[in-house]
């Protein structure tokens, strides 16, 4: 199906100017759907796998992604800055959207928000699991989070319902302006402060962040929710 027919235009806004860039940390298991997944609406995506001791690069690229590959582990921060860096090699490139490579996230959520994105001409949009009640965390996990956005809206200037979301629609110029320093759990807050540095325009969108069986059992659930505590206190 081209790229110019109404139907596909429709399910996936900008996919001919959009590259998603997957962190990719040892998820061998389950990457290969979720690119090939993904990949059914919109071509153009980037793992970065970063220091993976499996064969998470290698699944990712048979699913069709390009790979660029860290020689060890550095972090998420890091590995969305490669992403990010690969993607702007593109002239055609428009937009960048982050996108997880476990399962939690939605091609719906992305391509509404890429369709928000270019309609309302904002710089960034970013998603946000309490703006309606899809979305389930742990009890821990909502406390967390609410601390997260607390302390981040009193940071940044930029006032969000969700801090530390890995969904996010990153325009071209928010990409070429946003630096990111911090390789681990603290890039989210330093991104959100970017957008603040750069007076950047900022809308968010509700998402559906699926909380899976295997995201569960890898513990990152609890394990992400110590780490946005300790990225507070001793950034």
């Amino acid at each position: 199906m081209s790229s110019s027919d109404p139907s596909r235009e429709e399910s996936a806004p900008g996919a001919d100017r959009t590259w998603f860039v997957v962190p990719l940390f040892n998820e061998g298991t389950v990457v290969g759907d979720v690119i090939r997944d993904l990949r059914t609406r919109y071509p153009l995506v980037v793992c970065v796998d970063d220091g993976s001791g499996d064969d998470s690069a290698q699944v990712a690229r048979d699913a069709g992604a390009a790979v660029v590959r860290h020689p060890f582990n550095m972090g998420q921060g890091a590995a969305l800055k490669t992403g990010i860096d690969y993607a702007l090699r593109d002239p055609q490139m428009q937009q960048v959207v982050t996108f997880d490579a476990d399962g939690q996230h939605q091609v719906d959520d992305a391509a509404a928000m890429i369709l928000l994105r270019e309609s309302d001409g904002v710089d960034v949009v970013l998603g946000s699991r309490f703006l309606d009640g899809r979305t389930t965390p742990s009890r821990l996990k909502r406390l967390v989070l609410r601390g997260a956005v607390w302390y981040s809206n009193l940071t940044s200037g930029v006032k969000l319902t969700d801090a530390h979301n890995g969904l996010r629609v990153l325009g071209r110029e928010a990409c070429e302006k946003i630096t990111i320093e911090q390789n681990r759990m603290a890039h989210a807050s330093e991104l959100v402060e970017e957008i603040g540095r750069h007076r950047l325009s900022v809308a968010e969108h509700p998402v559906h962040i699926l909380y899976t069986d295997y995201s569960r059992s890898k513990g990152q659930s609890v394990l992400n929710s110590v780490n946005i505590v300790i990225d507070m206190l001793f950034r």
